[in-house]
């Protein structure tokens, strides 16, 4: 029995064996090149998703970084907030040193002088801690007065007494606002740059805080002398001075001696106050950054 030929490229000598004996053919390999190429596509695509991700990883590990403006209200925030974080103890200290003499004497020496707190009162409105011509009333109102914050202190003699206060303003324009207007009498540069370094005020402006079996027990509205004001941040803080003897007031300004002893002590007071309060905030750092933002 003759075999026949097969076809082109069958080399088994029946039709009936295995395919797989079959030859490649062009169709084979182009579907080989198709997988290849599919497989290098996606393995391209895996790695671009790889670097993607790791790009958006990056970027939240990155620390955040504040502009200029959001900086300076941070900054503004932390000066406003300190009367609250600051414990009382750490707003009013317990001994305040403040120099005494000097030109008034005709002599460049000035002795040191101590004046320590007899007591802090109680946090109060400005309503309440205020006693004030109505056109400061109606700027504090206005300037969103959010509390007074007050202590008393007795000079090294304890022939003097004084109630310091604190009062809460919304920002420091305000505060340079209502301070220049008191010690200067106008606003402006000039109020400004008496604000910043305090003087004697034109209002009394405070309602002193006497204390019982202390030199503060007699110390009430008639016997305030006279009010000291300076600009701290958003906050103006104002001594109010007076004899300890309960004396009503009276004029001082012919008494070179008195008027230095008076004016030494509330300036010492409200600079020793003030400083921490107007303090420059710290620049703020960016979450996980080493150095500023």
């Amino acid at each position: 029995m003759a075999f026949q030929p097969g076809p082109a490229g069958y080399e088994g000598g029946s039709r009936g064996g295995d395919t797989a004996e079959l030859l490649p053919g062009r169709g084979r390999r182009n579907r080989r090149k198709r997988r290849r190429a599919l497989a290098a596509a996606l393995a391209v695509a895996g790695l671009t998703g790889v670097v993607v991700a790791g790009f958006g990883v990056d970027s939240q590990l990155q620390p955040r970084t504040f502009t200029p403006s959001q900086q300076r209200r941070i900054e503004a925030w932390e000066v406003a907030s300190r009367w609250r974080t600051t414990p009382k103890t750490g707003l009013f200290p317990s001994s305040v040193r403040y120099r005494f003499g000097g030109r008034p004497f005709g002599t460049t020496r000035r002795i040191t002088l101590t004046a320590r707190r007899l007591g802090i009162a109680a946090q109060a409105s400005c309503a309440k801690a205020v006693v004030a011509h109505p056109w400061l009333l109606a700027a504090l109102r206005r300037d969103d007065c959010a509390a007074v914050l007050r202590a008393t202190y007795a000079d090294a003699s304890s022939s003097l007494v004084l109630t310091v206060g604190i009062v809460v303003l919304r920002d420091s324009a305000d505060a340079e606002a209502i301070a220049g207007e008191l010690v200067a009498g106008r606003t402006g540069r000039t109020g400004r740059t008496a604000a910043g370094r305090g003087g004697i005020s034109r209002q009394l402006l405070l309602r002193p805080v006497h204390l019982s079996d202390t030199p503060a027990a007699l110390f009430g509205l008639p016997q305030r002398q006279l009010t000291w004001v300076r600009a701290a941040g958003s906050y103006v803080v104002a001594a109010t001075v007076g004899f300890a003897d309960g004396r009503p007031r009276v004029k001082i300004t012919g008494d070179i001696y008195v008027t230095q002893e008076i004016t030494s002590l509330a300036g010492g007071v409200t600079a020793a106050v003030a400083a921490p309060l107007g303090a420059p905030a710290p620049v703020p750092r960016c979450p996980g950054a080493l150095t500023a933002c």
